[in-house]
């Protein structure tokens, strides 16, 4: 896959020997970017996360994992989590800090809705910090809308139908 800026993205499923690529591409994301990742002042991802996100069952959930064309280092992660009746998703992704403004965020956002529609996911969401303007701005650009997060106002619940998508 290759961005708009021609960054070329190798694209695939979490593996569980992942783990060690997956902590160290996080500490390369930006304190900010973890913080709107987690929705809280993470500093590290724990062990026990790292663990959640690499054991993942590959039918409810999917971690998709970014590499720069050298195939070293991940880039960029999203995750998809569908509810038990696999009609409602929530996708969370993150770029690491050197890499950010380079079309990875947008690409991620498209592989990400392309598998949950092809998965029979009808609605695909994201929560995001009020704050995070970078992603809901890209969010909106691909079709999602923002809802007012009802049980807290720092919160927008972005939504995009994929049955007309």
């Amino acid at each position: 896959m290759v961005t708009r800026t021609g960054f070329v993205l190798h694209i695939r499923p979490v593996r569980p020997e992942d783990e060690v690529l997956l902590a160290a591409f996080f500490a390369h994301v930006a304190p900010a970017d973890l913080r709107f990742r987690f929705l809280g002042g993470v500093r590290e991802v724990s062990h026990e996360r790292l663990l959640a996100m690499t054991q993942v069952d590959h039918r409810a959930t999917e971690h998709f994992l970014a590499f720069a064309d050298d195939g070293k280092a991940i880039v960029a992660a999203a995750m998809v989590a569908c509810d038990p009746s696999m009609t409602k998703a929530e996708v969370a992704i993150s770029v690491r800090a050197e890499d950010k403004h380079k079309g990875i965020a947008w690409e991620m956002l498209r592989h990400a809705a392309r598998y949950a529609q092809s998965r029979g996911v009808e609605t695909l969401e994201s929560l995001e910090s009020r704050e995070n303007h970078e992603a809901i701005e890209l969010e909106r650009e691909q079709g999602f809308v923002a809802i007012p997060y009802p049980d807290d106002a720092t919160l927008v619940l972005i939504r995009k139908d994929l049955r007309s998508a």
